[in-house]
């Protein structure tokens, strides 16, 4: 797809120091309570921890209805459903509300092949996801990539042989899953040969296949059997990706003028892509059958996580409305151990926090869930957070700027 480049502006901001995981004490104002700001160590500190068995199976052929083939048919024309789509057609409007934005991501977007698959690939590591690795590392060897060119995305942007570009595409995808943010030299690095359209793509792709992963991840979605490629075991797991630096204070990106979110009028400017990116969203804020209160806590607790600002400023205000669902921000960001939540409650705050830090679920919160979810709830709140992790990642980088009039972030 080819696009005409367009104008749009790169700012900068001052490096930060390392922030802290866990903030000083503070005085709750108005409230009279003492509280601690909790976010969990960032994700890739440690190895993520790799299911060797599917939590919810793939849906046997045997089982397919005229629903099942027709999603199939919609979304693998040649026919082929691997365990991924397979798993997902527990849930057939969930195979709708994912399937969208991937096959654009993976067939339609802006980005060269070669620089779509390193992408996909280095987050795929980063999330330790084998499903993805194996499926793109055969894509990207049909591309003409070879094993050491597989191998050097493992080893990551420190990796001798890599052209100063692409280590740059490697240091996006690391900075973004560990930072939920993208660097103002990465950002100036990417702009010498992107876009306004490539730059939208690349940063989506990282997000999508990091959103995606973490289901697989959650779920237990394995390799499928005729995989010939594996994530390499013999490279040691690292994440290369400076201090975060401090959020954006004005927009990388120009929203649209006019009415309307500000989130919407920026990918507004590039429809291709902001058509199909609705999907998943829809998906978590129309269809699911989460309840309204536990969908909120997972978007704004893992809001908090990523430090978007403008996700949770729309999520305890115009869009998810926490506090008429009887939620508290302040103890939202305070975490599961703040005083006041129900057990289940923990247990959905732990799964978030768990998703963030370790790229996937523990046993003991996804058995906690699972005695009260059936399969399809499972779903539901496991892509309730891994959706919004993808939006939050995409928010920072952009530099989208909170609606007028809108609550920020509880100071840290």
């Amino acid at each position: 797809m080819n696009h005409r480049r367009v104008g749009w502006t790169v700012r900068a901001a001052v490096i930060a120091a390392v922030v802290s995981v866990v903030t000083p004490l503070r005085m709750s104002a108005g409230q009279g309570r003492t509280t601690r700001l909790i976010v969990p160590d960032p994700p890739g500190s440690t190895l993520p921890r790799r299911l060797t068995k599917p939590r919810i199976s793939p849906l046997p052929d045997a089982q397919w209805t005229d629903v099942h083939r027709k999603l199939v048919a919609k979304y693998q024309p040649e026919g082929r459903a691997g365990n991924a789509l397979k798993t997902l057609l527990q849930v057939p409007e969930l195979v709708d509300g994912t399937m969208p934005f991937q096959n654009y991501i993976t067939r339609d977007s802006s980005l060269s092949p070669r620089h779509r698959e390193i992408l996909i690939l280095r987050t795929s590591w980063l999330l330790d996801n084998d499903y993805v690795w194996a499926e793109h590392a055969a894509i990207a060897r049909k591309l003409g990539m070879t094993t050491n060119e597989l191998r050097r995305i493992a080893q990551g942007p420190g990796a001798r042989g890599w052209d100063a570009f692409e280590e740059t595409l490697i240091r996006l995808a690391d900075q973004l899953f560990r930072n939920s943010s993208v660097t103002d030299a990465t950002w100036r690095t990417l702009a010498t040969q992107y876009d306004m359209f490539h730059m939208l793509d690349a940063v989506m792709t990282v997000a999508d296949f990091t959103s995606m992963s973490l289901l697989y991840n959650a779920i237990g979605i394995q390799a499928d059997g005729d995989a010939t490629d594996h994530l390499p075991r013999d490279i040691h797991y690292r994440v290369v990706a400076p201090p975060r630096e401090p959020a954006l204070t004005i927009p990388r990106i120009e929203p649209l003028e006019g009415r309307g979110l500000a989130i919407t009028r920026t990918f507004q400017r590039y429809p291709t892509l902001a058509e199909p990116r609705n999907t998943g969203s829809n998906y978590v804020n129309r269809r699911s059958k989460l309840d309204a209160r536990y969908r909120e806590l997972l978007i704004l607790r893992t809001g908090w996580n990523c430090q978007s600002e403008y996700e949770w400023s729309q999520h305890v205000g115009s869009v998810g409305r926490a506090r008429e669902k009887g939620l508290d921000p302040l103890k939202i960001a305070e975490g599961p151990s703040a005083k006041g939540w129900d057990p289940f409650e923990i247990v959905l705050l732990d799964a978030a926090d768990e998703l963030y830090r370790d790229s996937t679920i523990s046993d003991r919160t996804w058995n906690a869930m699972a005695a009260r979810f059936d399969t399809t709830m499972l779903l539901d709140a496991t892509i309730t957070a891994a959706n919004y992790r993808m939006v939050s990642m995409a928010l920072n980088a952009l530099g989208v700027q909170i609606d007028a009039g809108d609550e920020r972030m509880p100071a840290r």
